[in-house]
């Protein structure tokens, strides 16, 4: 049973949305979304802050921005061998965003602030299902407060920072089969815990001319430090606090993994916008995870848990079409590769590469307003995965999908 545990828990701090490589959530701009995710070389608006900082200085108008996207998403498992199929009963998931940019007419300088949900997940297994001992739901989120500044250089280039502040928590359950209660009942475990870390953002902004920018961005690693987790356990009074205590603390350390955009726009009409992101994704950071308890837990106090995760990369491609002076049109579409290697597919992450197929559209609101709209899909490949003892996880094949829409709201002043 203390294999089985503690790796479930390991894999709990590590697994998140299902919606992009990893566990991360590219939802930060509607207009972006609308076109792939590009963001990194466009020209400016208040979500410049999360995708490029430098841009935020050649910013005409101050801005706030308020968005949010609705998350239908579907996980089903067929295990090896097996002609049944299991499939998660996930809630709609809400990730958000809300920027402000801001600065005197005149000034190189603009300030920014950015509250945003970069990285998350809800899965909820439907009850009874196969791998119940491994998962019965999770919930994980972190959001990042983000201050920024920006200074233009010159008419053509700026650079820009933010110090990111992240908060977040994750709640895990599963059975433990290793555990009788009575009538052929398992104990049942709920893992729940809050994090914080620390890191911060980069970005620099070339535009040569009205046909053509350029953006490069750099997010860094943030270490989420996990204090005063709670480990509680649902059992039989018939099994000793010396097997599997009533509760337990624990801590722990959850990168959250480093990335490195470049992206450009052409504009080869006054009408017509076409860009490109490219970014790599540092999730070579999970080669493991250590978990320390206030008490023995199955007999240990620490584990160390494998996770061997490698480096993706993102490939997204959009466009944009102004039909008219408060009209654009956008679509666009992406290539997210998976950083989980095979044998290491769980059920909290039962990632796989992904398509992404986005459109949506921009619409002016009098001189001040302006609701950008987006729609995503989202195909991951089908993928099979045989178990390691070391992962904690079950044989068998995945398949993800997910229908994500969203509405933002920016207000210039």
């Amino acid at each position: 049973m203390k294999r089985g545990f503690l790796t479930l828990l390991a894999a709990a701090l590590v697994s998140g949305s299902a919606w992009a490589s990893g566990y991360q959530v590219l939802l930060q701009s509607n207009r972006s979304t609308a076109m792939g995710n590009i963001g990194v070389g466009l020209r400016p608006d208040p979500s410049s802050i999360n995708f490029n900082p430098g841009a935020l200085a050649m910013m005409r108008q101050n801005g706030i921005q308020v968005g949010a996207n609705l998350i239908y998403s579907s996980i089903a498992f067929q295990p090896e061998g097996s002609g049944t199929t299991y499939r998660t009963d996930n809630p709609t998931g809400t990730p958000f965003h809300v920027f402000a940019a801001f600065g005197p007419e005149e000034s190189p300088l603009k300030f920014g602030l950015g509250i945003y949900t970069p990285f998350g997940s809800t899965v909820q297994w439907e009850d009874g299902w196969y791998g119940r001992f491994s998962l019965t739901s999770l919930s994980l989120q972190a959001i990042y407060i983000q201050p920024t500044i920006s200074y233009k250089l010159s008419e053509t280039f700026s650079v820009g920072a933010g110090l990111i502040y992240s908060l977040g928590g994750v709640n895990l359950q599963r059975d433990i089969k290793e555990v009788y209660m009575q009538d052929d009942q398992y104990a049942h475990a709920e893992l729940d815990g809050s994090a914080s870390g620390w890191g911060f953002n980069l970005g620099a902004y070339y535009q040569p001319s009205d046909k053509f920018s350029l953006g490069i961005n750099y997010r860094s690693r943030v270490n989420m430090d996990v204090e005063e987790g709670t480990a509680t356990f649902t059992k039989s009074p018939m099994v000793p606090e010396e097997q599997l205590p009533s509760s337990a603390s624990f801590t722990a350390s959850l990168p959250l993994p480093s990335t490195l955009s470049l992206g450009l726009a052409y504009y080869p009409t006054e009408k017509l916008m076409v860009g490109l992101d490219i970014t790599r994704t540092g999730w070579e950071a999970y080669e493991s995870l250590t978990f320390t308890y206030d008490r023995a837990v199955a007999g240990s106090t620490e584990t160390t848990a494998a996770r061997n995760y490698e480096a993706s990369f993102a490939y997204r491609v959009g466009a944009e079409y102004q039909l008219s002076e408060a009209f654009r049109l956008r679509a666009g579409g992406y290539y997210d590769e998976t950083p989980v290697q095979d044998g290491y597919l769980t059920a909290e992450t039962p990632d796989a590469n992904t398509l992404g197929l986005t459109a949506g559209f921009g619409v002016n609101v009098g001189e001040n307003f302006v609701i950008d709209a987006s729609f995503l899909y989202i195909n991951k490949e089908q993928r099979d995965n045989v178990a390691r003892p070391d992962a904690g996880n079950i044989s068998g094949t995945y398949k993800s999908v997910a229908a994500i829409p969203g509405v933002s709201l920016t207000y210039k002043f």
